[in-house]
């Protein structure tokens, strides 16, 4: 019997996903951090049970309502948890934020700062004074109304839409119209309209080219079609559409992102010539504070902003509100972020920098006596940054919170002041609590996996560093807070690019080395082509790269339709198999019976999503398992036909360990499955969807689908942190791949943070020494241990240490 005034979090009987009846207690009022392999149970734990547990309990406390719908919003899989406080969840969102989106925004400090400039601006003599939402792009009574808000126009031109102005019309002159029926329609229709379509682009009338290109007018016609043999070709009635006209409203209306794509190739993008790129009413713009406008102000590094406000002065109302702001700007700069400026649009943010601007947030609210579970915060950390996040998080403690971190860092899992590690392996060989106590006490666990690395008993034994086969120059490189630099890249060995956040080394390596590998594939496709230069002045050794091979970490799909055996190709493998299973010919199922993207095999109940949307009114909507189906997306028919032993929704719910002993025998689908368990993502479920992967998985999928391919000619891989969600075990297994991919005479180059990675690296490439505008510059390059002597490295210390030296 628990007392009221128990001190712990009690878990008794969790069997979340591959936890296997797992008990636990957990001191509140405690950072604890929760370890293990990467699929070993840790976020089923912390996430899957303990906050999905206080997520319920909400549910209930709400309304009877929100009650009568937590049996199909779904209970965790646990007997009994006691003494849990409400949570607060920071997960590290797969979705994209939208373009609206910014620092700001997610930080709230927009909301102040326009509260600012409500209240104390200065105002133009006789002007009215505005509410603070006439300070929002994002408002009807504050967006220009010319870019809604946006700051950019979309514009085409002549050049764009007419490539090859030696082309006629029906040759294809007009690029940017579509192709089959419907641009021969408009051909047909301009014809009839007595415009000549034989003669070249060029020599037409230009009255004629600008009126065909660019008039808002839309004639109806009568066409009547070319007779072609063997068919008959009624006349119609056929409506003119400008190449214009028809390119905005693809781009702006179109559901499909190819034909979106496509229309986008014939549009310039440049600032609104009505509120040059500010997204603000010119009312607004004419209000300043401190001498500057709002939009001046909001595109300032969050660390320069704090200096303007603090030199400001002003009234007591001023005052006031300036205080508040430099109060929330000092706990984002604290995380390491004062390099972001609050317009920076929420896109461009990792996912590890949108965790840490809602954690500020949440350090701001001073709420008392609840339970934060968070997704890996130090995920995209450089080491220096960590101590800054460590401080973070003891400060919620101090507060009277409860901390649960799921982390890989180790630096981090030191500091805990409880652990709870979980394994000892992934999948069906996890999902056992091997140690919930303070830190020390993992020692004495010999089976756990995360035991060598938090108590290294020897240094990491010494390689010897490759020799480059040759080098790849850039010269002059400008682009964001890179300014000046030139950088040489060698070829033919692993090379570590590192530096705090911030410092511009995915800039330097993802946009500017990868912009110039993709320049000179481009011009040696179309000699003639003007290029644009990718923020370089010249480059040397491109020659040399065969083929650039870029793995980022963006979602492998957008959707819950998208998943890990579409992705590599290994769905159309096993859909195959099941429908050359005997009850399947039988039957007359192809293989389209066994996708649930297409009408005839799935459950249209719910359209194969295996779920439905659950509307609950005054709060958010959630999604509930399909309540024909249950989750399975398939409907029972299709479900009847089984490959030994298994039907095809059992199939996809199989991790990649268990689907690679099941499709030993198939070689097409062993080859997939055996490149997955190589990067270490054996436990991951084939049907897991997209929009559950982090975004280091999303990368390793990536990575493994190029690792079936053949491989031709020299290659240069591009990886931004590879490591990211990855146990150290785990990055282990992941090196091995890619050290491979360069014993076998290819160039590895990585944005890393891992200073085991860094540390195992034929040559690194320090960027810093700060970020924002205190980075941009290489302070240091080299082998690591050169590179661990430099004097104004941040990064040199943590690397000594890493190799031993220190």
């Amino acid at each position: 019997m628990t007392s009221p005034h128990d001190p712990y979090v009690r878990v008794r009987g969790a069997r979340e996903h591959n936890l296997r009846n797992a008990d636990v207690d957990i001191p509140r009022d405690t950072l604890t951090v929760f370890t293990g392999v990467s699929g070993s149970g840790k976020s089923s734990l912390a996430f899957g049970t303990l906050y999905a547990e206080a997520q319920r309990r909400y549910f209930e406390s709400v309304a009877p309502y929100a009650r009568r719908l937590i049996h199909q919003v779904g209970a965790p899989a646990v007997g009994e948890v006691t003494g849990l406080p409400p949570a607060v969840s920071l997960e590290q969102r797969r979705s994209a934020p939208g373009a609206r989106s910014s620092v700001g925004t997610v930080t709230t400090l927009s909301n102040s700062l326009r509260m600012l400039f409500s209240r104390a601006g200065d105002y133009p003599e006789g002007a009215e004074r505005l509410d603070s939402d006439a300070f929002s792009p994002n408002t009807a009574v504050g967006a220009c109304p010319r870019c809604h808000g946006l700051g950019r126009v979309h514009r085409t031109s002549e050049e764009l839409l007419v490539p090859d102005p030696e082309l006629s019309i029906r040759e294809g002159a007009i690029a940017a119209w579509p192709g089959a029926w419907q641009g021969k329609n408009l051909r047909d229709v301009l014809d009839a309209l007595g415009y000549d379509v034989d003669r070249p682009w060029r020599e037409l009338d230009p009255a004629d080219r600008e009126w065909i290109l660019f008039t808002d007018e839309q004639p109806v016609v009568t066409v009547h079609p070319v007779r072609e043999a063997g068919r008959i070709q009624r006349p119609y009635q056929g409506t003119y559409m400008s190449a214009r006209r028809y390119v905005m409203h693809t781009f702006a209306d179109s559901k499909s992102a190819t034909l979106r794509a496509k229309a986008e190739r014939f549009l310039s993008s440049e600032p609104c010539p009505v509120c040059g790129g500010s997204r603000l009413r010119p009312e607004a713009m004419a209000v300043t504070f401190a001498g500057r406008t709002i939009a001046e102000l909001a595109g300032l590094a969050l660390t320069e902003l704090a200096g303007v406000l603090a030199a400001a002065g002003g009234d007591g109302t001023a005052r006031v509100l300036t205080a508040d702001l430099l109060a929330r700007i000092g706990t984002v700069t604290e995380l390491g972020l004062g390099y972001l400026s609050l317009d920076r649009t929420a896109p461009t943010l990792s996912s590890g920098e949108l965790q840490r601007l809602r954690l500020a947030t949440q350090l701001r609210a001073g709420l008392f006596g609840v339970v934060y579970v968070l997704d890996e915060p130090s995920a995209g950390l450089h080491p220096a940054d960590t101590e800054a996040l460590l401080a973070v998080l003891g400060r919620l403690k101090e507060a009277g919170n409860t901390v649960f971190v799921v982390e890989h860092q180790m630096d981090v899992v030191r500091r805990a002041d409880w652990l709870v590690d979980v394994g000892p392996l992934a999948g069906e060989h996890g999902g056992r609590v091997l140690h919930s106590g303070p830190p020390a006490g993992l020692a004495g666990v010999a089976e756990s996996a995360t035991r060598r690395f938090l108590f290294p008993d020897a240094p990491p034994p010494s390689r010897e560093v490759r020799t480059p086969s040759g080098w790849l120059r850039l010269y002059g490189v400008e682009r964001h807070n890179v300014h000046g630099v030139d950088a040489a890249f060698p070829l033919g060995v692993f090379t570590a690019v590192t530096g705090v956040s911030g410092s511009g080394k995915s800039t330097l390596v993802g946009q500017v080395l990868a912009g110039a590998l993709a320049d000179r594939r481009g011009a040696e496709d179309d000699p003639g082509e003007e290029r644009p230069v990718a923020g370089y002045a010249r480059a040397e050794g491109l020659a040399a790269v065969d083929r650039l091979v870029q793995v980022d970490q963006r979602p492998i799909g957008r959707t819950p339709r998208s998943n890990l055996a579409t992705y590599t190709g290994l769905f159309d493998v096993v859909r195959k198999l099941f429908a050359a299973t005997p009850l399947a010919r039988e039957r007359g199922y192809r293989a389209g019976r066994f996708s649930f993207n297409v009408t005839g095999g799935r459950c249209e109940t719910c359209q194969g999503e295996g779920f439905v949307s659950v509307e609950l009114l005054f709060l958010p909507s959630t999604y509930a398992p399909c309540p024909d189906c249950h989750g399975a997306r398939y409907n029972p028919e299709t479900l009847e036909v089984t490959l030994r032993g298994l039907n095809i929704a059992q199939v996809l719910d199989l991790t990649v360990e268990s689907a690679a002993g099941f499709f030993a025998r198939t070689p097409a689908a062993a080859r997939s499955l055996g490149t997955l368990l190589d990067v270490g993502l054996g436990y991951l479920r084939l049907g897991q969807p997209a929009t559950e992967l982090s975004g280091g998985e999303a990368q390793r999928i990536k990575l493994a689908a190029e690792l079936q391919r053949a491989r031709r000619g020299h290659t240069l891989y591009l990886l931004d942190e590879p490591t990211t969600g990855l146990h150290p075990a785990d990055v282990e297994v992941l090196m091995r791949q890619l050290h491979g991919l360069v014993e076998a005479g290819s160039t590895v180059v990585v944005v890393e943070h891992d200073m085991a990675v860094v540390a195992g690296a034929d040559w690194v490439i320090d960027l810093g020494p700060g970020g924002g505008d205190r980075g941009g510059r290489i302070v240091a390059e080299g082998p690591p241990v050169e590179v661990a002597q430099a004097p104004e490295s941040r990064t040199a210390g943590y690397l000594r240490a890493a190799l031993g030296l220190a």
